[in-house]
């Protein structure tokens, strides 16, 4: 095994490793658009619940870092694979 198979197996645990509750498809939207659908998103769910966004928008690491921060809840992952951005948030 290489090390390039290495990582993406050991980003395939990651995610499994964590159950969704809910996902958010923000493919194409730009800022501040992916942040403003995921909290309308986590709004409605449950504390502790979890969800998983794929986003497009080079800026949305830092905006979902920064919106988790504001608001309590809790990044689990935050990490670009294969040129989007896949988020996870546990809400607080």
């Amino acid at each position: 095994m290489n090390k390039s198979d290495y990582q993406l197996e050991k980003q395939a645990k990651t995610t499994a490793q964590i159950e969704i509750d809910k996902y958010l498809d923000a493919t194409g939207m730009r800022c501040p658009i992916p942040v403003l659908r995921a909290g309308k998103e986590i709004k409605a769910m449950k504390s502790g619940e979890i969800l998983e966004i794929t986003a497009s928008d080079s800026q949305a690491p830092r905006d979902f870092r920064d919106f988790c921060q504001a608001s309590g809840h809790e990044l689990l992952l935050n990490e670009e694979r294969d040129g989007k951005y896949l988020i996870i948030l546990k809400k607080g």
